[in-house]
């Protein structure tokens, strides 16, 4: 399962060279779907992925505390894991800047994985479309700083995770339009529920250019255990619209 997640979220991880044991930052990836579609999960799964390959720690950002945290594999109780994972909690969007923008002066290590959950909750208290490129473009260039800081072969991944709203809010498709322009590379979620008790989504990979489109299935068991496997006819076209705002429709 580690295998297929990294393939799910490596552009925005990293992507390992040859037989050497160093690793280099994926493109930023922008993470898509609606509410309940297992974003956050799969974000905390992506942490926990970067704190164990023995590199630098793991800044997660969001606007709250989570109320529990997903658990996705055996590595979610590793401490050793969890203790390299920093979260912290800008409540606006005024905190946020001024965190990104202060990240020259942190001391310590720099991560090597940024994660950015909610970003629509940042965006909500902007006043236009140029609001919403600054933040995007800070946030690459703070993951950029932290690359420098990493060292050659290394580098600092990007993940971003954005909730879509309903089909037809021409907001949010011009939103995810704009966005599209700094995070080519994006990963689609879709929620199903195949029976009473069962969670799964359908996960769309757009490596934007950069390889060959994927889609997975992702489900989360009743003890909140989630699994990855290919989806059947990924070979295919990818079902997944990317053009409406919600995420498209199967």
């Amino acid at each position: 399962m580690a295998e297929t997640l990294r393939r799910v979220l490596n552009l925005g991880t990293s992507a390992r060279s040859g037989e050497e044991d160093t690793a280099e930052a994926g493109p930023p990836l922008l993470l898509l779907g609606g509410p309940g579609s297992g974003k956050t999960a799969l974000l905390f799964a992506a942490a926990l992925e970067a704190a164990g390959e023995g590199r630098g720690p793991v800044l997660f950002l969001t606007r709250r505390p989570l109320q529990s945290l997903p658990r996705g594999t055996g590595a979610a109780l590793d401490p050793l894991r969890l203790q390299k994972i920093r979260f912290q909690y800008p409540p606006s969007t005024h905190e946020l800047l001024q965190l990104l923008c202060s990240a020259h002066e942190a001391r310590g290590p720099a991560p090597s994985l940024l994660l950015l959950d909610g970003l629509e909750e940042y965006l909500v208290e902007d006043q236009g479309p140029q609001d919403a490129a600054y933040l995007a473009a800070l946030l690459l260039d703070t993951a950029a700083h932290f690359s420098h800081q990493t060292g050659p072969g290394q580098g600092c991944g990007l993940i971003v995770a954005l909730q879509t709203q309903e089909e037809g809010v021409s907001g949010d498709a011009l939103q995810v339009s704009l966005l599209q322009r700094y995070f080519p590379a994006q990963c689609w979620l879709q929620a199903e529920t195949p029976g009473p008790g069962q969670h799964r989504l359908r996960a769309c990979l757009d490596p934007g250019g950069l390889g060959p489109r994927a889609e997975w299935w992702v489900a989360f068991r009743p003890n909140g255990e989630m699994t990855i496997t290919p989806w059947p006819t990924q070979a295919g076209n990818l079902s997944l619209d990317k053009g409406s705002s919600s995420g498209g429709q199967p």
